[in-house]
């Protein structure tokens, strides 16, 4: 079996203690400052809704609890589409990975706010067709960190407890600098993340200080929650303005508030990659499998190479 590639002028990683951010423990449902990971039982409130947990109940997983699942099916009742569109973003995930592995040659992939492992993981893709494919899995929520580590860590694969919002902590984790090689085309991945980080957040910084570490040649995925109102036959375009407000509203109840943003909004984050074909579009329509059974709506998705 293939052994995880190590670069040898890094030490070794030691056990750490990680230290939440002011700006994370803002939003994070969270009662302690400090916490080792395999104890996230402490650093949970499982009375209040998680946006992670909440999607993973939408794709039909378990790692959720009845909070979660009683926002989550408010949001179903509010816009019946929902599961419907959960599965398109992950559908947009799997593609804009294989296209990643399988036609632009990249080997190496960071996830930021990977959220709770489900079917079709981004190692589970690229592995499959690149064995030596290495991924990171990044995200701040204790739970998900430790169910990352319990079911998806292996040779070339590793979840780490840091959050995006914080760039410099992720890209100078030891076990990041340990696994991935900066001197290399990396695919940085922002899948259904960025529409909870708000303006005040600075989001276009945090998305450029990632940019700016990563060598010419790399990659960026993004999938973006809009208010954009798509033409679909099956309903009006009022009827999806005010469901998409409704939902919004839903997730204000949450740990993380959701920012639906428009396409020229989610475009700026790609300021310094080339957009590649089609664009940025719904996420239904990026290289879609099977064009002739989409609806589009709910997501912008598109894929960028650094210039």
């Amino acid at each position: 079996m293939a052994r995880r590639r190590r670069r040898p002028q890094v030490p070794p990683p030691q056990p750490i203690t990680i230290k939440e951010s002011s700006t994370a423990a803002s939003h994070a449902d969270t009662t302690e400052d400090t916490v080792a990971d395999y104890d996230w039982t402490t650093k949970i409130n499982t009375s209040v809704p998680n946006p992670a947990r909440i999607y993973d109940y939408l794709l039909g997983g378990k790692d959720n609890y009845p909070a979660d699942r009683q926002v989550a099916e408010q949001v179903v009742a509010i816009a019946p589409v929902a599961r419907e569109v959960v599965g398109d973003n992950r559908a947009f995930l799997r593609r804009a990975v294989r296209f990643l592995t399988r036609e632009a040659g990249i080997r190496q992939f960071i996830d930021l706010g990977s959220g709770l492992p489900t079917q079709g993981n981004v190692h589970q893709i690229a592995q499959a067709i690149a064995p030596d494919a290495r991924v990171v899995y990044v995200d701040n929520d204790a739970m998900v960190v430790t169910h990352g580590r319990a079911l998806l860590a292996g040779d070339n694969t590793l979840a780490i407890k840091a959050d995006l919002r914080e760039p410099d902590v992720v890209l100078g984790h030891p076990e990041v600098r340990e696994l991935i090689d900066f001197d290399q085309p990396i695919a940085l991945l922002l899948v259904a993340i960025l529409h909870f980080l708000p303006d005040e957040e600075g989001p276009l910084g945090i998305v450029a200080r990632f940019r700016d570490a990563l060598p010419t040649g790399s990659y960026l995925a993004i999938s973006h929650a809009t208010r954009d109102i798509p033409v679909r036959p099956d309903m009006s375009a009022e009827a999806m303005a005010e469901m998409g407000a409704r939902v919004e509203r839903l997730y204000q109840q949450t740990t993380a508030f959701m920012v639906t943003r428009i396409r020229a909004q989610v475009e700026r984050f790609f300021d310094g990659f080339d957009l590649l074909d089609p664009g940025l579009v719904e996420i239904q329509l990026w290289r879609p499998d099977d064009p002739n059974s989409i609806l589009p709506g709910g997501f912008y998705g598109g894929v960028g190479r650094k210039r």
